[in-house]
């Protein structure tokens, strides 16, 4: 097979959360274990960072593999979701995986895995691990695809665990309280590993306690040591932060390209994962500076308050559960622009109405549906949204959506896409 065919064969063959939702979901790692056996064990043959958690993982292990990046490390970094090509999911010191590696890597095991009946999920993780340990990367960052005890990432015994925060996402799967979604994330505690939460959360807060106190694993919640103060945004291109630790200066004007005001909190976490790390890897301030002021261009980070378009200003976010719409939309709710266009379309498992409730009213609204089989119709998002006072109309597609906002808008007005991972990938 080539490139596409193989590529065909992986989404079409093969159970994908991404586009299928619960049908590829594995309640165990049963699978995970007999394929990282089959490829001779390569998670056993690198380091690596392991990063769950509901929101701001993949900033996270983006900006950490940047880091390592400018520090001299062979660096490989794997997230999930892929926005617009399947190889954004694995890369070394930024660059995607090769298309004749995937290509190879499928043609060499495609009858075992057939046989073994793995989801999208399991062979990839299996592909990344296989890849980071033939080009003998120094560390690997490892961002977990849901939860955390059960996901196939989990196998990996890292330098740190990181857990972000905890929200309601995937309920269906990880449970419909805090607590037992904590219960989920905190499955990738390992047994004397140093473990950074980072968010403390009062709801959570003592299931991490336990957890690190039965693995022996040291903890530490990184608002509680670390503190970033925005100094200023500088024409919409960079934010700029003063890092402490411990009330005393850390960092002083850390520049970062992330424009979200949710990336205070990520960079929080970094922080407190870094300063550990620091222990074990020659990491040094001017390497930090760099490899958060150089993430984007480093590891190509897409979809986090990313600018489209200004005159009229474009952004794109991918904040797509209740926790991450609250960020969003209180970061509009402080701009000034005369209106806005929102972009919207959402995948059909997520908290539709939850999310609804938050968005405001004051703005038009294009409802469309992403191409995915997951995607919720544009038509029934429409008629919810009109329960909750959101007014707008709907659209064929995404593509259609989203010029007729372009269209539509004034200089002095805002055009935001945003709903799901799916919709700012198509736009992207």
């Amino acid at each position: 097979m080539d490139y596409q065919e193989t590529l065909d064969w992986m989404f079409n063959k093969l159970p994908m959360y991404q586009r299928i939702g619960g049908a590829a979901y594995k309640a165990d790692l049963n699978n995970t274990i007999q394929l990282l056996d089959l490829l001779d064990n390569p998670h056993r043959k690198f380091k690596s960072v392991h990063v769950a958690g509901t929101n701001g993982k993949g900033s996270v292990s983006h900006m950490l593999a940047s880091v390592f990046q400018e520090a001299g490390y062979k660096t490989g970094l794997y997230t999930s979701p892929h926005l617009v090509d399947f190889r954004e999911r694995i890369r070394i010191n930024g660059e995607m995986i090769p298309q004749e590696n995937v290509v190879q890597f499928i043609d060499a095991h495609k009858a075992k895995f057939e046989e073994m009946e793995l989801s999208f999920f399991e062979m990839t993780v299996g592909m990344a691990f296989d890849y980071f340990a033939k080009e003998q990367v120094d560390i690997a960052i490892v961002e977990v695809g849901m939860g955390g005890r059960l996901d196939s990432t989990n196998l990996i015994t890292p330098e740190v665990s990181v857990i972000t925060n905890i929200g309601l996402d995937h309920v269906k799967f990880l449970g419909d309280t805090l607590e037992k979604i904590a219960y989920e994330k905190a499955g990738i505690i390992k047994p004397g590993i140093p473990v950074v939460i980072g968010e403390t959360q009062p709801e959570t807060h003592q299931v991490f306690e336990e957890k690190a106190k039965e693995c022996n694993s040291p903890i530490y919640f990184a608002d509680q040591i670390f503190d970033c103060d925005k100094i200023f945004i500088e024409s919409g291109e960079v934010q700029q932060f003063d890092i402490w630790k411990n009330s005393e200066l850390y960092l002083e004007k850390l520049d970062i390209p992330l424009l979200g005001h949710y990336q205070k909190k990520n960079l929080t976490t970094v922080m407190m994962a870094l300063d550990l790390l620091r222990g074990k890897f020659e990491l040094g301030d001017d390497d930090i500076r760099d490899g958060i002021g150089k993430v984007i261009r480093n590891t190509h980070l897409m979809g986090r308050w990313q600018i489209l378009g200004k005159d009229p200003l474009v952004i794109a976010d991918t904040g797509h559960n209740v926790a991450g719409i609250i960020e969003v939309v209180q970061q509009l709710a402080e701009m000034s622009y005369e209106k806005l266009h929102f972009v919207i379309g959402m995948v059909n498992d997520k908290d539709i109405d939850h999310v609804l409730q938050l968005l405001p009213h004051n703005c038009e609204y294009y409802f469309c549906k992403a191409d995915i089989p997951r995607g919720l119709d544009a038509q029934v998002l429409a008629d919810k949204a009109f329960t909750y006072g959101l007014r707008g109309r709907v659209y064929d597609s995404v593509r259609q959506a989203y010029l007729s906002a372009c269209n539509a808008a004034h200089f002095e007005d805002v055009v935001f896409v945003g709903g799901s991972n799916f919709v700012v990938a198509e736009v992207i």
